[in-house]
């Protein structure tokens, strides 16, 4: 069965202006979220399972959706990074459909208790997981995020409100489609998985200064204004991360072919992901040795490289760095090279200039990791693997709504188990407190 877009939509369907149809999606999430949350495993599994079979069977015409979507982008002067994130094809597709199918796998978080005790008085306390109600999420360019915010909130037992950008919104429509039609074939509401319908811009702004009565907490995935933004006017919690400026530390114990090849995974495998690394440390200690080969297996594979004045020793094609190149997310094929003395030295400069994202070392020596990893304060920390492993799917998580920077509520890959909170219940039998 199809859904189409006007048997799934909401009340918001006889709104016309922003703030009616708004206000008719907060309202239709309300009312759907205590639904989820009783909702059973077996349903929320049935509705995920069904979703991904409609994304297998709707291949081609999400394609042909998305080729008009980057079209559109291509014609608005969208650079190559912009053009990635929003590019779907068969094996993206595929991809989308086994992360509902990992998620569909996933135990069931919601009821779960997290500790339980007996006080001398008697009173019996449970900590016992609950959802958070309706999530807000604001994404731009991924039409993905459409399928796995949806299904992680789904088994989080949250309602959700999905705003993506105006370039991807006849990918998301359909990808939406699919995930109604998991709903309705599961028996639970349509309006549990909304999407705003209008590319209208003020629908962002509507949503987080005047929903704090609907929406329990914002979700913002996408560049650096969008998340200053949404950190600056939401009126509800916001669980965000700024932007990932990624290191690799080639420490002077690392192995030469290993420090290469996670350094070329790590910035080359998709540029334009939040875990690709944007600059690259190399210890003093195995400059001599390691600088070099490192640039030119960029350089190979069509990277641009920005370095100090050690790294534009080693190779002439490489650009001077600027003091801004230390802090950017290039999102694109450039990197920033820099020689650091030794492992406190590219804690420091971690420290400075990365945004407490995912960062990693490369080494055979075990107390040189220990100390980085330990150090080094960012949601994600790695040893001798690519930086690109900063995913909830590559966790085991079945997938994620972003990485989170912050340290209040969920930091790293926020999925099914970070999209939940608590409650206490207590059982006693006639205790009054004196």
């Amino acid at each position: 069965m199809t859904t189409h877009p006007q048997e799934a939509a909401s009340s918001a369907r006889h709104e016309t202006t922003v703030a009616g149809i708004m206000t008719a999606i907060g309202r239709d999430a309300r009312d759907a979220a205590p639904i989820l949350e009783l909702a059973s495993t077996d349903q929320k599994n049935r509705a995920l399972r069904a979703a991904a079979a409609a994304l297998r069977k709707r291949s081609r015409e999400i394609l042909a959706a998305n080729e008009r979507d980057m079209e559109g982008a291509a014609s608005s002067g969208a650079g190559h990074a912009l053009l990635d994130r929003l590019k779907l094809d068969p094996n993206r597709i595929e991809a989308m459909a086994r992360a509902l199918e990992d998620i569909a796998e996933l135990p069931d978080p919601i009821g779960t208790v997290l500790a339980e005790w007996t006080r001398p008085n008697g009173l019996r306390i449970q900590r016992r997981r609950v959802p958070l109600g309706v999530i807000g999420i604001i994404y731009e360019s991924r039409p993905n995020v459409t399928a796995d915010a949806g299904a992680l909130c789904l088994k989080s037992g949250n309602a959700v409100i999905l705003r993506g950008g105006s370039e991807s919104a006849r990918s998301s429509e359909l990808i939406h489609q699919c995930l109604v039609e998991g709903l309705l074939a599961a028996g639970l509401p349509a309006t549990a998985i909304q999407r705003v319908p209008t590319t209208d811009r003020a629908a962002v702004g509507f949503m987080l200064a005047d929903m704090a009565q609907y929406i329990d907490v914002i979700v913002p995935r996408g560049g650096k204004s969008l998340i200053e933004r949404v950190q600056k006017d939401a009126r509800v919690p916001v669980i965000g991360h700024l932007e990932g400026v990624c290191h690799v530390f080639v420490e002077r114990a690392a192995k030469l072919e290993m420090a290469r090849n996670i350094v070329l995974n790590a910035k080359m495998r998709r540029t334009g992901v939040c875990g690709a690394a944007e600059t690259l440390l190399v210890d003093r200690g195995c400059a001599d040795t390691h600088l070099a080969p490192l640039i030119e297996a960029l350089l190979a594979a069509g990277c641009e490289v920005r370095g100090d004045d050690r790294a534009l020793k080693a190779d002439p094609r490489v650009k001077p760095a600027t003091e801004q190149d230390w802090y950017t997310e290039y999102l694109d094929a450039i990197i920033a090279v820099r020689v650091v003395d030794g492992v406190d030295a590219a804690i420091e400069h971690i420290r400075r200039y990365g945004s407490q994202h995912t960062d990693s070392i490369v080494t055979e020596d075990a107390a040189a990791a220990e100390r980085f990893l330990t150090r080094v304060d960012s949601a994600i920390v790695l040893h001798n693997a690519s930086t690109q492993f900063a995913d909830g799917g590559e966790f085991g998580m079945g997938g994620e709504i972003g990485i989170s920077t912050d340290k209040f509520h969920a930091r790293g890959p926020v999925g099914v188990d970070q999209l939940t909170s608590y409650k206490y219940i207590v059982r006693g039998s006639g205790q009054l407190r004196g």
